[in-house]
């Protein structure tokens, strides 16, 4: 079968599992002009065709005033599909990494200042002509790779996601080559004539992604199944099997633990427990207390004592540093000093995760004394928060 095909089918595969491109969209798609944005941009304007999806397509190029950088042939290239290609002045850019490169006295350009940087820039001309998406070109296996990477130098399980809404820029990314492996890609251009253009970037060929990309071609020789594997794993959260449930810190010896919220089920508890001590007994509104602009950015916990929950607490990035918030112990456990264990353990863990730290409270007037002795610092005037007295508290690590 020939690979236009194939790579369409996973296209279609993957906006249909992940819900990528709906009617009105208005999508900008990155071209830098290796292969990988040239094979999307190409596809999506065949696909425009049949998916039955009204959508549009902005290709845009960004000059990171990189030596020698001609976009013309990518000009060339995009009117011969139908399409105009905008390109941005972002030279600057380079200008900066070459800073940082000799600050950080590094080999080659920072790659991840130059990335946040190039999103940034194309989520601004999303936004400046009215576009709501911007496609990128990462693959499958850039999606494996980033998962090592993260594995072998960050101790975290995580890799970029199919769609990514970003809430500050109101704008959606969406990847649509992620179930289309590279080696597919490459027999695309090959059989489609596709025109790809060198890359400008000085660490082009030289990166750590570069090192991952040579090692998982030597697991793949060696285990072909696992490519496939690699990537049907990412998507199976329902055979997730890690350790994160058996996390219990011990707060005492007494049975009092402290356990990361994982599932639904323990959300649904931690729920109960806020429910029955912010809405019922303070008397704060639901729709106070269930913020969900805040839920999405928390990392909750759940207090045991021995088997039996007994109280909640969470934290969450806030201004310069992180806020603990949403401490709750039911009645019936109260007086026991519960809450002030887990107060300072997560402080402690913060802390110790995060250091150098800032940890801010919004302390409960009645209950100013408790974070007064936990070595938390009065920073302003009392206030109102949803109708309750609050004092303002730091602590610094």
């Amino acid at each position: 079968m020939k690979s236009i095909r194939t790579v369409l089918a996973c296209i279609r595969k993957a906006d249909s599992t992940y819900n990528l491109i709906e009617h009105g969209d208005k999508i900008v798609i990155g071209l830098s002009g290796g292969k990988d944005s040239i094979a999307l941009t190409y596809c999506l304007t065949l696909y425009q065709k049949f998916s039955h999806t009204d959508f549009k397509l902005q290709p845009v190029t960004l000059d990171l005033g990189f030596p020698n950088f001609n976009p013309q042939p990518m000009v060339t290239f995009c009117r011969s599909i139908g399409l105009e290609l905008m390109v941005v002045d972002c030279r600057e850019v380079y200008k900066i990494l070459k800073i940082q490169q000799e600050k950080q006295d590094l080999k080659h350009l920072p790659c991840s200042i130059c990335s946040r940087m190039k999103k940034a820039a194309i989520n601004k001309v999303a936004n400046e002509i009215a576009f709501n998406k911007v496609a990128f070109a990462h693959h499958a296996d850039d999606a494996i790779e980033t998962l090592m990477m993260n594995e072998i130098y960050g101790s975290r399980i995580a890799t970029f996601s199919p769609k990514m809404h970003l809430a500050k820029a109101d704008i959606t990314f969406i990847r649509p080559l992620i179930l289309t492996h590279e080696n597919e890609i490459k027999r695309l251009v090959k059989e489609e004539n596709l025109p790809v253009f060198d890359s400008h970037c000085p660490a082009d060929k030289t990166t750590t992604r570069e090192d991952i990309k040579n090692l998982m071609n030597d697991i793949y020789h060696s285990y072909p199944q696992a490519q496939e594997n690699f990537i049907k794993m990412l998507s199976k959260y329902e055979q997730m099997d890690l350790w994160g449930e058996d996390i219990a810190y011990q707060l005492n010896n007494e049975g009092l633990t402290l356990r990361p919220v994982i599932d639904s089920y323990q959300m649904a508890i931690m729920s109960d427990i806020r429910y029955r001590c912010f809405v019922e007994e303070y008397g704060i509104s639901f729709a106070d207390e269930i913020d969900l602009n805040t839920e999405k950015d928390s990392h909750n916990f759940l207090i045991y004592l021995k088997d039996n929950p007994i109280g909640c607490i969470r934290y969450r990035p806030y201004e310069d540093g992180y806020k603990i918030e949403r401490v709750a112990i039911i009645k019936e456990e109260r007086h026991h000093g519960y809450a002030s264990s887990a107060i300072n353990f997560l402080g402690d863990l913060i802390g110790h995760k995060y250091n150098p730290c800032t940890i801010y409270i919004h302390s409960m007037s009645d209950i100013l004394p408790l974070y007064l002795s936990l070595g938390y610092e009065i920073i302003g005037e009392e206030f109102l928060e949803a109708g309750i007295k609050h004092f303002p508290l730091k602590k610094t690590y």
